[in-house]
């Protein structure tokens, strides 16, 4: 990719949304959005609850970076409309496993996308996910190696649970935390990054 010089940043403290911006080839900052995470609305639906948490994180970045065009994300796992987030402990992340053994759910991350002179781009991408069914002594084992505790729906696919699933439809990059197709599609279209010409 070739880059304008229109600053990118951002708005997240996520390693694994870093690694996957770091793929596409354009330079970026990082700025960690100081906005809050309130929990979903009663019967909030997943797509809308993760699309307002990234708008909240890219905005709050944005009002104090007015020249940048700003990157926010959320991701949730969903289990039909219950909407699993980041286990609260170890005890959680058990009960979410749990959950999501021998069946299908969804990882929704919103995107919210903010530039000078442009209304923000808010949008939002889902994944369907199959697990099998994994013994407790196996979530167990996952769950005492730490890596669930800050994941949402308390599963890393590109780490120890990848071993769980057993299908994916949809986008790989969607479940690691950002939908980087998507993405920069947009950063495209806003002359933010370009394909590099040869």
């Amino acid at each position: 990719m070739s880059v304008t010089h229109t600053k990118l940043i951002l708005a997240s403290a996520s390693p694994r949304r870093r690694e996957l911006l770091a793929l596409a080839g354009v330079p970026f900052d990082i700025v960690v959005s100081p906005a809050q995470e309130p929990a979903p609305d009663v019967n909030e639906h997943p797509a809308a609850y993760a699309a307002r948490m990234a708008r909240l994180k890219a905005a709050a970045v944005a009002e104090a970076h007015p020249e940048a065009v700003v990157l926010g994300a959320d991701s949730v796992v969903a289990v039909g409309e219950t909407i699993l987030g980041k286990p609260a402990d170890a005890a959680d992340a058990m009960r979410m496993l749990r959950l999501l053994s021998g069946r299908g759910h969804q990882v929704v991350t919103g995107c919210a996308l903010f530039a000078p002179g442009r209304e923000p781009e808010i949008f939002t991408v889902a994944t369907e996910v199959t697990m099998g069914v994994v013994p407790d002594d196996r979530l167990a084992a996952y769950v005492a190696t730490g890596e669930p505790m800050d994941k949402a729906g308390a599963y890393a696919i590109q780490g120890g649970a990848a071993a769980f699933v057993t299908t994916i439809c949809g986008s790989y990059t969607n479940v690691v935390g950002l939908p980087l197709a998507e993405v920069v599609e947009i950063l495209s279209v806003w002359g933010v990054a370009v394909p590099a010409t040869r």
